[in-house]
This record gives C-alpha cells, sequence and structure tokens, in this order.
C-alpha cells in the first residue's frame, strides 16, 4: 500500500476532470456503419444493436490506431470508440483500421483491442443487495464475506450476538495458519472456506483455509512474484462467487479459480489486455462480481474499466473516460440510482459512475482525488456517494440524480476532517467512520460533513463494523474495539496482535462467521469473538 507522501497541488487536467467529465454525455463502442466527412455525420452500431446517428464538431479529434487522423479517414466496419458532449456532438473518435468490431477475440494481447462481444444482462440481485448499492460474490450464510469490503461492499458485517466487550488481553485465539506468503492481501470468507493471496518464494499465489481451524486446503500459482513499491506481494482480497474465486494479482493478473480444487478456469492481465501500466505500489483493486460480469479497472489505453463475463474472461464492454483516465488503488463497489444500475470507482484522478449494461461513462468528480494515490472505496448511501482520500486531501459527498438511463453527480461539500488514506471508511446511521491522517478515528455527520467527534488514541488504522461496533486495527500498534455510536468515542477493549512480523498492519480487519481475522504478511489470526 502507498506509504505517505508530501500532497501534491491540484493540476490544470484535474480540474478539467471535474468540470468537464460531469457533461460528457457517452462514451459510445461499437462499428462504423456510415461516415460522411463532408456532411460530418457519422452512423454507429452499438454492441448492443442500437443505431446511433452523430454528428461531428469541427474541433473532433480522430486517432486510428494511435495516430491522429481525419474524419474523411474514418470506413465503415472499424471498431471505435466515440466521445460526445452534453449536446451529443461528437468531440473525440478512437478507431482500430484493421480489427472489425464483429469479430470478437478471446485472446490475450499486448496491445489494447476494442473486442465486441455478446452482451449479457445482469442477473437480477436481491431486493437487499440493490438497497445496500452493492453487486457481491454470492454467498451461502449470513456470517460469510466472500468478497472485499464484505457481501454488500459496504464494509459493515450483518453477523450479531458477537462480543460487545473484550477482556484485557483481547479476544482468545482460535487458530493460527502460517505458510500464506508476502503481501497486504486481506482475507475473504464463503462455504467455510478462508482465501487470501500471498507471495510465496518465487510465486503470486492464492490459498484457501479450512474455515474450523486454518488448516490449508489448497495453494495455486497466478504467476511469478509481484514487487511493487513498499512491500511485496498481492494487495487485492480474492471475490467469491459461487463455484468460483477471482483473484487480481498486483502486476494485473487476474484469475478465475475453482473454489473447491483451486484450479485455474482462466486468466489474463488486465494491463496487457488493455493497454495499462504498473502501478507504482502495485494493483490494489480487488474485482467485483456482478451478475455474469467481473468488474475491473484497467486504467489504460483501452479501457478506463472494463467488464468481462465471469465465465471465460472475454469482453463485454469497455468504457474510456474522457481525459485519460488512469486506475488509482481502490476497489469498486455497485450502486442502483434511481433505477440506472451503475459501477463507482475511485480512480487516479476522481470518482466516477459507469452505466452496468454498456459501459457508459456517466459521471466524475475529482474534489476527493489527490495527484498521488487514491485508495479507499467510495461509500454509497441514499443515492449519496462519499470518497476521500489522504495527502492533506480529505473527502467529499456527492448527490446522484437519474432520468433517462443517464445519472448527474451534484457537488454537496467538502471536508479535510476525513484525510481517509487506505484505511477505509463505514457509513452508518447517517454517520461516516474512518481513520483522519494523521491517525484520528473521526465521526462525521453524512449529510453536512460536520465533525461529531474525533479521537487519537488508537492511531491510523483500518477498520470494518459488526454488530454495532467498529473494529478498528492500527497500522503499527493495537487493536481495538470500539462502539459506533454519534454519542462519542466509547473503547470497548483493546489488545496487542501477537507475533507481529514487522511490516505495516495494513490489511483490513474482517469479521465472519464470529470470527475476526487478521492477516499479517506470512500468517493468519482468527479470533474467536462471538459471545
Amino acid at each position: 500500500m502507498p506509504p505517505r507522501r508530501p500532497s501534491i497541488p491540484v493540476c490544470a487536467w484535474m480540474l478539467v476532470f471535474l468540470t468537464a467529465a460531469p457533461l460528457a454525455a457517452a462514451v459510445i463502442n461499437g462499428a462504423i456503419k456510415s461516415v460522411d466527412a463532408r456532411a460530418r455525420r457519422l452512423v454507429v452500431e452499438t454492441r448492443s444493436g442500437k443505431t446511433e446517428d452523430l454528428t461531428v464538431s469541427s474541433g473532433t479529434t480522430v486517432t486510428i490506431d494511435d495516430r491522429k487522423k481525419a474524419v474523411s479517414d474514418l470506413k465503415a466496419g472499424m471498431s471505435v470508440t466515440v466521445f460526445t458532449d452534453s449536446n451529443d456532438r461528437v468531440t473525440r473518435i478512437i478507431s482500430r483500421s484493421g480489427e472489425p468490431a464483429a469479430k470478437p477475440s478471446t485472446q490475450t494481447s499486448t496491445a489494447p483491442r476494442q473486442q465486441p462481444a455478446v452482451r449479457r444482462p445482469a442477473r437480477t440481485p436481491a431486493a437487499s443487495r440493490i438497497a445496500s448499492g452493492s453487486g457481491a460474490g454470492s454467498t451461502t450464510s449470513p456470517g460469510d464475506w466472500p468478497q472485499f469490503d464484505g457481501p454488500y461492499r459496504d464494509n459493515i458485517s450483518r453477523e450479531t450476538g458477537l462480543r460487545s466487550r473484550w477482556p484485557a488481553d483481547g479476544p482468545p485465539l482460535a487458530w493460527t495458519a502460517r505458510g500464506l506468503g508476502r503481501g497486504y492481501a486481506s482475507d475473504s470468507v464463503a462455504d467455510g472456506v478462508v482465501y487470501t493471496m500471498g507471495n510465496i518464494g518465487s510465486d503470486e499465489t492464492v490459498s484457501a483455509l479450512n474455515l474450523a481451524d486454518g488448516r490449508k486446503l489448497w495453494t495455486t500459482r497466478i504467476g511469478p512474484a509481484s514487487q511493487p513499491s513498499a512491500g511485496d506481494g498481492p494487495r487485492a482480497t480474492p471475490t467469491v462467487d459461487g463455484d468460483r474465486v477471482y483473484a487480481m494479482g498486483a502486476d494485473g493478473l487476474l484469475a478465475c479459480l475453482d473454489a473447491k480444487s483451486g484450479d485455474i478456469r482462466w486468466q489474463k492481465n488486465i494491463l496487457d489486455e488493455f493497454g495499462g501500466s504498473k502501478l507504482t505500489w502495485g494493483i490494489c483493486e480487488s474485482v467485483v462480481v456482478d451478475g455474469d460480469q467481473v468488474i475491473c479497472t484497467p486504467g489504460g489505453r483501452g479501457a478506463t474499466m472494463a467488464a468481462l463475463n465471469k465465465m471465460n474472461g472475454n469482453v463485454v464492454w469497455t468504457c474510456l473516460v474522457p481525459g485519460g483516465v488512469g486506475a488509482g488503488y481502490a476497489s469498486p463497489v455497485v450502486a442502483d440510482v434511481q433505477g440506472v444500475r451503475q459501477y463507482i470507482q475511485f480512480t487516479a484522478k476522481g470518482t466516477i459512475g459507469v452505466r452496468a449494461n454498456d459501459g457508459m461513462f456517466l459521471w466524475g468528480n475529482d474534489r476527493s482525488a489527490n495527484g498521488t494515490a487514491n485508495c479507499s472505496t467510495p461509500l454509497f448511501v441514499d443515492n449519496h456517494v462519499f470518497s476521500a482520500s489522504g495527502y492533506n486531501t480529505g473527502g467529499a459527498l456527492l448527490r446522484l440524480a437519474s432520468r433517462s438511463g443517464r445519472t448527474e453527480a451534484t457537488f454537496v461539500y467538502h471536508t479535510r476532517d476525513m484525510k481517509n488514506h487506505h484505511g477505509g471508511m463505514v457509513a452508518l446511521d447517517g454517520y461516516i467512520y474512518g481513520s483522519n491522517d494523521p491517525g484520528i478515528l473521526t465521526c462525521l455527520e453524512m449529510k453536512s460533513g460536520r465533525v461529531v467527534w474525533q479521537d487519537r488514541s488508537v492511531g491510523k488504522g483500518s477498520l470494518t463494523c459488526a454488530d454495532g461496533h467498529l473494529y478498528l486495527r492500527s497500522e503499527n500498534g493495537p487493536v481495538a474495539l470500539i462502539e459506533a455510536t454519534p454519542a462519542g468515542y466509547r473503547e470497548k477493549g483493546r489488545f496487542d496482535q501477537p507475533q507481529r512480523s514487522g511490516a505495516n498492519s495494513w490489511p483490513h480487519p474482517v469479521v465472519s462467521n464470529g470470527k475476526l481475522f487478521l492477516r499479517d504478511q506470512d500468517i493468519l489470526l482468527a479470533y474467536d469473538i462471538k459471545e
């Protein structure tokens, strides 16, 4: 995970993203049916079969095979990505001359490709999943935690009957698992199995453990050991969906594995596939599975965000956000905003919304973004999005509203009292809880950004929420249990983790099936926290 560095001023291109992105009407992917350069008309058949008759503005930029060209160089049959403004006029066209959109490919390439695919509608999720704004991997038990930030990607466990106070030396340790390798991956739990990642020797791996006793069930190599800055090894958490597990390596290797055997079903490198670049601190994104789609954020020339078929890895759609937006270090969430299902992600330049069914870019805002590393997963609550970053930046609240299949984002406020680096946040009953750099646990009123209370006693860390309590794991010190209430800071116990590796304790804590899981490099500790 990224270390703390001096803040970097907001650049001009970030201001362009802030002001221009919400005005972009669409990013259209498809094939050219006809083009009339003199009349400045372009007809595109989208991958869903819809025909778009577009007006090309006089200042439109055209690139074909990464070379600047004219509108007259476009030909029928070419794959094309078209950017339009709020008046539906074309402002930018990216095309591939030798790659017809009607010919899909299933092979990984080193160059970005516009791959058409048969688009299948996402499964209709459970009502509770729609309400929470998350598309999760399947979960078979109320206590399961099948992906990063939990079953609904809101960082809240639905378990009850947990200890409301801890003994002086903390809850009892149930078991310790070893041999998991180096890295900062957290854990997912489903169907009696715990999944995590790590560098073991020269390999980047995914491991499965028995939930009852920590016994290792299998370990699978997905690629060579990753060695990003600030510590070797993967940073993402596996996502479990039924009988499959999806794991992202720090260098962009995305693997789909059999949940029972660990056998690889398919894999590809999303940076190679979509022309992305390795991130300084490694890819930290934990992919989300939504219906038949796996959502990832390559941040490359071929796609800012992409949807892959979860069964075979084929490209369903790609989204190129205007301005060349690269990937950040965050993970996406799924939201339904007045009938428009979308993926919300925190990129290198700001928070964005992308339509789920076809990859259309909907909105963007950079008020919570810094120029170094945007890491924390956005919070989606009641048609509002709160996102925050460190490096002296802070957080911002946006209000979302949808109409005619599109969504607009309205800026509500900015606060410097939630400079959340990479420890994550929780929104509960109208309040936001999170670690505010340089290590102040803070409770904000969500609607206003007003500070309700702050406390420095535990220090900077990552947190999760279960049964009305926050579980705060300091990156260098204790683990604390704190009541999640705006009434004030109410600590219910703390302990120092044994067998510390010496590395920063950046993996997020997980509460699942009556246990608290703490990953620390090569080991995983499981504590009994049931009453």
